[in-house]
């Protein structure tokens, strides 16, 4: 995956189109051949939770709910610009490249 847990992000499209955040978590659907991020303080969801006991009282939990990998791109740390990223071997180790600025991460 060419995107990271850690990775600062931009979101290109959906509901918070335009706004950025760190990669809490990715996921990977192998069934359906796609992969999917978390991104912090992004694609809120709230859930509705039922009250367990009588005299306990319900709750509404918000979380960030995961979008689709491909709705995202990852920042450039140096010039804060989306850009995006490739792969070059050095030697034994393969390194994320990013295409904008031709720097290796990792």
């Amino acid at each position: 995956m060419k995107i990271k847990t850690g990775d600062k992000v931009k979101i290109l499209s959906g509901k918070d189109k335009g706004k950025t955040g760190k990669v809490i978590q990715t996921l990977e659907n192998k069934k359906k051949r796609q992969n999917y991020v978390v991104i912090e303080g992004a694609n809120i969801l709230k859930k509705h939770i039922r009250s367990r006991s009588a005299g306990e009282k319900g709750q509404i939990i918000e979380l960030p709910a995961p979008m689709n990998i491909s709705n995202v791109m990852l920042i450039d740390p140096k010039s804060g610009k989306p850009t995006r990223v490739g792969y070059k071997m050095e030697g034994n180790d393969k390194k994320r490249l990013l295409k904008r600025s031709g720097e290796l991460i990792d």
